[in-house]
């Protein structure tokens, strides 16, 4: 049986970790929407250079584009039994487009699992990241603290914050994602998909909590 969920959750809450789990466990491929850009971009493929004449003019990629990736990338043989979408959609209108192709792929999005956290447990994990100069190791000065405080582990490189991890930023990040997101929360909250995980636990606990509740939403 061919199944797709649709994964959201905001920035710092373990998403990208969670995804990677429960593709292991599931057997589901994890299609991140950035990675797919990314490689459509890198490999100069028509929807890449489709999609970079937009963002050279500093404009958003239009959703049929964005649809078309994920279209191409769903006919490969590891998505057989269905895929996990981490990025897209973002709005009901690509809620409603996502829909529209899956019936080509004889699926529909079956649950929508929504990790949550409080703001200052995000704000913590995110404003704790320190970056390695020369390699990009990364490290958290509460989780995962370098042994010297400014010097990675690794290569013995200067360790530095990037912009975006600094907390006022990070607070923005997380109130942009959860405006942007409200009305896709809303939407697939009424069509009974969602299913709000708490993000707060251990990454093997929010994984038990999420393998849990897709078995019983299947049942």
């Amino acid at each position: 049986m061919t199944r797709y969920l649709v994964l959201l959750g905001p920035p710092g809450v373990g998403k990208g970790t969670q995804a990677k789990i429960l593709s292991e466990r599931t057997g589901l491929a994890h299609i991140s929407s950035g990675d797919l850009f990314r490689e459509n971009l890198k490999n100069q493929t028509e929807l890449g250079k489709m999609a970079q004449t937009y963002m050279s003019r500093g404009e958003l990629v239009p959703d049929d584009v964005t649809i078309a990736m994920i279209r191409q990338r769903l006919s490969r043989p590891d998505c057989a039994v269905g895929a996990i979408l981490d990025g897209f959609p973002r709005t009901p209108a690509q809620a409603d487009a996502l829909d529209a192709m899956l019936q080509e792929f004889k699926g529909c999005v079956d649950a929508v699992p929504f990790i949550t956290a409080a703001e200052d447990v995000l704000v913590e994990r995110l404003s704790g990241r320190w970056t390695c100069r020369a390699h990009g190791h990364i490290f958290n000065e509460k989780f995962n603290p370098p042994q010297k405080t400014g010097v990675c582990d690794f290569d013995g490189s200067e360790l530095y914050q990037r912009d975006d991890d600094k907390a006022e930023t990070v607070k923005r990040r997380i109130h942009v994602y959860l405006e942007q997101t409200s009305p896709l929360i809303a939407y697939y909250r009424d069509q009974g998909k969602l299913i709000e995980i708490d993000g707060m636990h251990s990454i093997e606990q929010v994984s038990q909590s999420l393998l849990t509740a897709l078995k019983m939403q299947s049942s």
